[in-house]
C-alpha cells in the first residue's frame, strides 16, 4: 500500500475543504441543479456527504469508546437520511455540511495511538483499524467534488490520492466479475491490472483519466484500436 495514515489525513482535510469552497455562497438554484450522479441533485449529494461524516463520526465514537456504533443502522435509514437532506433549504443543509465535518475533525483529533489502532466494521462489513477512517473519508469528499459538476475534475485531484484510489478501486475490482484490463499510466508509469474471464485489454492514458475510468466516472480512455473502455461494474 502506497498510502500512508499522514496522507489521508491530510488529503481528508484539503478534500473537505474543496468541498466546502466549491460549494460555499451556493443558493436555492444552484443546489438544486443536477449533479454527476443519474437522478440526484445537488442537494442529495451534498446530503451525502454530510451524512458521511455524521456516519464516519460515530466510527471514530466506536474507537474512542470501545462501543460498538455502525455508521448507519440501516441503509434504509442512510437512504432516508439523504432524501431528507435534499429537501432541506441551502443554508440549513450548508450548515449541515459544515457542523458535520467539524464533528469528524474534531473527534479525530481527540483519537489516542491506542484508539487509532482500534477495529471498526465500515458499511460495506469490512472490519479494519481506525486508522482507515480518514482515507473513507478522503475518498468521499474528493470523487464528490467532481460529482459536484461545479468546475472540479479528476485532472485538479492531488496525484497521490488518484494513484492511491486506482489502488484501492482496483483492488476491489480483482474480486469482483468484469472484464479483463490493463491500466497503464502514461503520465506516471503505474499499472493496475483486472483480472476477468475474456482477453486483457490494455488501455493507457493520463492518471486521472485512469482514476475517473476505475471509479466509474466520465473519462476519455481508449483502447490502442481507438475503441471505448470497456465497461466496469459498479465497485461500491
Amino acid at each position: 500500500m502506497r498510502r500512508t495514515f499522514e496522507d489521508a489525513m491530510s488529503w481528508s482535510a484539503a478534500g473537505t475543504e474543496r468541498f466546502l469552497d466549491t460549494v460555499a455562497g451556493w443558493g436555492e438554484e444552484q443546489y438544486l441543479a443536477p449533479c454527476g450522479l443519474p437522478g440526484w441533485t445537488r442537494k442529495h449529494l451534498v446530503a451525502h456527504v454530510a451524512a458521511n461524516a455524521d456516519a464516519l463520526s460515530n466510527l471514530v465514537r466506536w474507537a474512542a469508546t470501545g462501543e460498538k456504533t455502525p455508521m448507519y443502522s440501516s441503509m434504509g435509514q442512510r437512504n432516508a437520511d439523504i432524501e431528507a437532506g435534499s429537501v432541506k433549504p441551502a443554508a440549513e443543509l450548508a450548515a449541515w455540511l459544515h457542523e458535520s465535518a467539524d464533528r469528524l475533525a474534531a473527534g479525530t483529533a481527540a483519537l489516542s495511538s491506542d484508539q487509532w489502532n482500534a477495529e471498526v466494521v465500515t458499511a460495506q462489513g469490512r472490519t479494519v483499524p481506525a486508522t482507515e477512517i480518514p482515507w473513507l473519508r478522503s475518498r468521499e469528499v474528493w470523487v464528490h467534488a467532481v460529482d459536484l459538476a461545479a468546475g472540479v475534475s479528476f485532472a485538479d485531484l492531488p496525484a497521490g490520492f488518484l494513484a492511491a484510489l486506482a489502488d484501492d478501486i482496483a483492488g476491489k475490482r480483482g474480486d469482483a466479475a468484469g472484464p479483463s484490463v490493463v491500466l497503464a499510466a502514461a503520465d506516471t508509469g503505474d499499472r493496475w491490472e483486472l483480472s476477468g474471464e475474456d482477453d486483457a485489454t490494455a488501455v493507457t492514458g493520463p492518471l486521472a483519466e485512469v482514476a475517473a475510468y476505475l471509479a466509474g466516472r466520465p473519462h476519455a480512455l481508449t483502447t490502442a484500436g481507438g475503441f471505448p473502455a470497456p465497461a466496469l461494474p459498479a465497485w461500491l
